[in-house]
């Protein structure tokens, strides 16, 4: 029987249970400094030093979901046309078709909001399977809270229209009826904002008292993953329904790219010192850690840099990439379900 941790208390500690309180931290750190203010220009790319930053990390993240599909040879196997043929098909299509385009710009933004939520239901449900809890007890109770903790601040808070602008994308291929919905949610926000506040403080209330009768029953409580939902769902309430400090799109997104750094390392580190012929050698775990972080750092500096708005080949390999990590991902772990 392991632990109740997934790595040990303190990378848990770091990595995952408090990576929102570290990534909310940093925030408010940066809010008002010339690091979050003062634009500049790197190789043709305009943006402030904290904003080239996020978005190099989170690129480097999706790109590192290869590492897990591609790199291990157990899983790759297991679906090897998947990790083959569906990207090479999904970037040709990209290139050939605006529609499909303008879909798959909007269909990443809202995608990472549900995958960046399933991924603390899985850490979640990791700290319950180390307590000894049947892998279907609160399954959907946790689903729900966690789609809630993002999805909600996002709709009902000062956020929702920055998500809501890659629909711009649409104008280009002539589809102002889809260009509406940004417009429709801004006139009609302010209505549903207290039906979702009502809701989301019911669902919550239902959530405690289905634990309480799960505890009655035998469900063993996991700190571990009470302190995550507490963390992450105080910080995506404060930053993605209030942003005080204008820093909620770096503070989400670090603490999301730095968990799945985390993850990876964590799940990938014994078989990436195999692949790199380093399983004997004695400085081989920061070899390893030094090649991972280097090729999905040149890749997310790449990324965010490139200019994808001249360059249609690029912004479709990005998004590519993007959508595989979001797709990759789920099956991944479901293949790996008794490994966690």
């Amino acid at each position: 029987m392991r632990g109740p941790f997934i790595a040990g208390p303190f990378y848990d500690a770091v990595m995952f249970i408090g990576a929102p309180l570290l990534a909310l931290g940093l925030g408010i750190t940066i809010s008002g400094t010339p690091l979050a203010d003062e634009e500049l220009e790197l190789w043709g790319r305009h943006g402030t030093v904290t904003s080239i930053f996020i978005g190099s990390f989170i690129f480097a993240h999706l790109g590192l979901v290869f590492v897990r599909s591609h790199l291990n040879r157990q899983i790759f196997a297991r679906h090897p046309r998947r990790f083959v043929a569906v990207p090479f098909v999904l970037l040709f299509l990209l290139c050939a078709s605006d529609w499909l385009l303008a879909t798959a710009i909007v269909l990443t933004v809202w995608w990472d909001v549900v995958h960046s939520s399933l991924q603390t239901f899985g850490l979640g449900r990791i700290y319950d399977a180390r307590r000894g809890n049947p892998p279907d007890a609160g399954r959907r109770l946790d689903l729900g809270l966690n789609l809630l903790l993002y999805v909600g601040p996002i709709l009902a808070g000062a956020t929702l229209l920055d998500h809501l602008e890659p629909f711009a994308a649409f104008e280009h291929v002539g589809a102002t009826a889809v260009r509406e919905i940004p417009i429709f949610a801004e006139a009609h926000q302010a209505s549903w904002a207290p039906a979702l506040l009502f809701g989301g403080a019911l669902y919550l209330l239902v959530y405690v008292l289905a634990y309480v009768r799960l505890h009655r029953r035998g469900y063993q409580v996991s700190p571990q993953k009470v302190a995550l939902l507490v963390f992450t769902g105080a910080c995506s309430l404060y930053t993605w329904g209030f942003n005080s400090f204008g820093e909620a799109f770096f503070i989400m997104n670090f603490f999301h790219a730095w968990q799945y750094f985390g993850l990876v390392w964590w799940s990938e580190r014994g078989n990436l010192r195999e692949r790199l012929g380093l399983a004997r050698a004695r400085w081989g775990g920061a070899v390893a850690l030094a090649a991972m972080l280097l090729a999905a750092g040149a890749y997310g500096v790449w990324a965010e840099l490139v200019d994808s708005s001249e360059q249609r080949v690029a912004l479709s390999v990005t998004l590519v990439v993007s959508l595989m990590h979001f797709w990759y991902d789920g099956f991944i772990w479901s293949v790996r379900r008794s490994e966690v």
